[in-house]
This record gives structure tokens, sequence and C-alpha cells, in this order.
């Protein structure tokens, strides 16, 4: 139960990432510290178990990718939970300045966490696969942590038809 799948399928993260987008929305309008624990707790829940505890993980791989995309695009898991990672310490910052007060510093740490899942969502880009790359090629996430993500080759095809948690 808390595991994070590997490989995971890029629609249901996208999916995922649009519904923090539309999440982080209502808090920074609502810009109250349950709105902000709602999204960290979805963080936390996702980086904990992937879709398995999560609503909106839930939602991306049961209804949305299955019934409304119906497409299968397999990537490596380990980027997919570093990126769940700084998600969780970005809200769980908006958080934290929502408790002590500081209402528009929670408001503009919600909007880079738009940005990011925006990129995500809309474009197929993730930001935090990308610096876990940077840091894999540094040598500061070991190689051992995703073999897959250096060694495209090995990845076997998926049809659309297959299928695949994430």
């Amino acid at each position: 139960m808390l595991t994070f799948p590997n490989p995971v399928n890029d629609y249901a993260a996208r999916s995922t990432a649009g519904l923090v987008v539309l999440l982080a929305v209502v808090a920074i309008v609502v810009n109250h510290p349950i709105a902000y624990a709602l999204l960290a707790i979805g963080f936390a829940l996702r980086v904990a178990s992937g879709p398995t505890l999560s609503p909106f993980g839930q939602l991306s791989v049961r209804v949305i990718v299955p019934h409304l995309i119906k497409k299968t695009k397999l990537v490596p898991g380990p980027p997919k939970r570093f990126a769940q990672t700084i998600g969780l310490v970005v809200s769980g910052t908006a958080l934290v300045l929502s408790l002590l007060g500081f209402g528009l510093g929670a408001q503009i740490a919600t909007g880079v966490l738009i940005v990011a899942a925006l990129l995500e969502s809309v474009l197929g880009f993730c930001l935090g696969c990308t610096i876990f790359g940077y840091l894999q090629r540094w040598g500061i996430i070991p190689d051992s942590v995703c073999e897959a993500c250096n060694n495209i080759s090995s990845r076997s095809p998926v049809t659309s038809g297959e299928k695949v948690t994430g």
C-alpha cells in the first residue's frame, strides 16, 4: 500500500496535475489554511503511495484516463515521486505560511505550484522530473534509484489498451 508505482501512466499523472491546478486555484481564492492543508495532504498521500490513497490519483486512474483519455504512455516512477515530493514541500510551505498569517506568501507559493502543475497537465513537461534528471546526472541521486531514467532503450513499448497503474 505504501509503494509508488513504477512505471507510471503519464496520462494519469497529467490528469492528477490538472486536478491539483483546480484545487490550488480554489486555495488561492479562498486563502484559508484548510484549503492549503487539502493540497498538502493530497501530495503527502501521493508521495506515500502514488494513486492508491490519493482521491485525485484514484479519480485519474479509475475514471479520467480509462473513460476519457483512453491512452497509455509509461514513464519511470521515481522522477514522478520526486516531483510529488517537491509539490509536498511547496504546498506544506503554503500551509505553514497560511497558519502563520502570511496569506499572500501562501498564495505566492501556491502560484508556483500552479505553474508547475500546469506545465505537467497541459504540456506534459514535468518540472520535478527534469530536476530529478539533473540531480541524477550530477551524481546527487544515484543511478540505481532509476535505471530506466538512464536507459531509454530498455523500455518496452506499450499498447494503448494495456492496463497500467499510476
